[in-house]
């Protein structure tokens, strides 16, 4: 009788997961491949597939949202495409391969988490409050990179705006600089609301003007999401979601009355977006 343990089925899973892979990497290799690869691949650069990264993760995000395995497992295959995308055109360039990638996350998740992983003598270390930024400090320091000691330094200008808000406002909480209650928060926001209608009521109303004050709404908003544990993106994206298959509602109610939207009244489209709003409860 043959024997069998749950060894022999990682080796099987851990095979066939590189051998998925390494198909993966030679398809990139051959839509890249200057004679015979796709003439869209080979013409695109770091910065020209950096929106397509956005979406795809955006794109995971909406999946995982609905609960759809088949959706999330399809969207997570292709922002695993844009990173190999990324690995294929460094190595061209001979900055790195899609191997380095994955042998310096390895290494970064085990220098984080040292709680975890034994040190070299075998025992496994305390776990200090604040490590985290600690070791990732110290990561900075070797790579001989910046030495902004700002609390707020390495919250990459890059992310979508609610993000780096919400970031920047936990950077600032971990140091103290924060409300301990809500009605200051609450306070705030009502505070900058006023703000704005006192620029849009202004005898000369600047756009400039208003948008900053818009923008400090916007910022508040982000904080009153912090202070109840809600991520602002998230709230955001259900609710366009929900705004958007309402919306689709009344075109549809529309549709069945003969009208169409542009051709009906403001209040008997009201009227639909309550009957809208019914049908979504």
């Amino acid at each position: 009788m043959t024997s069998f343990s749950p060894q022999d089925t990682n080796d099987k899973v851990g095979s066939s997961s590189e051998s998925a892979l390494s198909e993966l990497l030679s398809i990139m290799r051959t839509l890249r491949d200057p004679k015979h690869g796709c003439d869209w691949d080979k013409q695109q650069t770091f910065a020209s597939i950096v929106p397509y990264t956005i979406e795809e993760a955006y794109e995971v995000a909406d999946a995982i949202d609905k609960g759809d395995m088949a959706d999330i497992r399809d969207e997570l295959g292709d922002l695993l495409f844009q990173v190999v995308f990324y690995a294929q055109m460094a190595q061209e360039q001979e900055a790195f391969a899609f191997d380095d990638v994955v042998k310096g996350i390895c290494a970064k998740l085990r220098r984080r988490h040292p709680h975890i992983f034994a040190d070299e003598s075998g025992s496994v270390a305390s776990v200090e409050k604040g490590q985290w930024e600690k070791i990732k400090a110290q990561e900075r320091m070797a790579a001989g990179k910046s030495t902004d000691n700002s609390i707020l330094a390495h919250v990459p200008k890059g992310m979508s705006p609610l993000l780096r808000a919400q970031k920047l406002q936990q950077k600032c909480a971990k140091s103290g600089f924060d409300w301990p209650e809500l009605q200051p928060v609450l306070d705030k926001l009502q505070e900058e609301i006023e703000e704005v209608m006192a620029e849009v009521d202004a005898p000369n109303p600047e756009q400039a003007a208003i948008e900053d004050e818009i923008g400090d709404v916007l910022f508040s908003v982000v904080n009153l999401a912090r202070h109840v544990n809600v991520d602002a993106q998230t709230a955001l994206r259900r609710a366009s979601n929900k705004f958007e298959q309402r919306f689709r509602q009344v075109e549809l109610i529309a549709q069945q009355k003969g009208q169409a939207v542009h051709e009906t009244s403001l209040d008997e489209l009201e009227t639909f977006w309550q009957q809208a709003k019914g049908l979504s409860k």
